[in-house]
C-alpha cells in the first residue's frame, strides 16, 4: 500500500471533520451528515481499486 494513499485518506478525514465543526457552529448540523457521507464515498472510490488489486494478486497466487 502506498503511503501517499494513507495521507490522502487522512487529509480527507481532517477536511471533513473541520467542515463538520464549521457547520455545527453556524447551526447547519443537518448538513454534517451529508459532508460525512460524501467523505466516506470519496474514500471508498480511492480504496476500492486497491482492494480489487489485492484480490487479483491473491487470485494469481492461488492459480499457480
Amino acid at each position: 500500500m502506498e503511503i501517499e494513499l494513507i495521507f490522502r485518506i487522512a487529509a480527507i478525514g481532517i477536511i471533513v471533520s473541520v467542515l463538520n465543526q464549521v457547520l455545527n457552529k453556524v447551526d447547519k448540523s443537518e448538513y454534517t451528515t451529508f459532508t460525512t457521507l460524501i467523505g466516506i464515498i470519496i474514500v471508498l472510490f480511492m480504496v476500492v481499486p486497491e482492494i480489487r488489486d489485492l484480490f487479483d494478486s491473491v487470485k494469481d497466487m492461488i492459480d499457480y
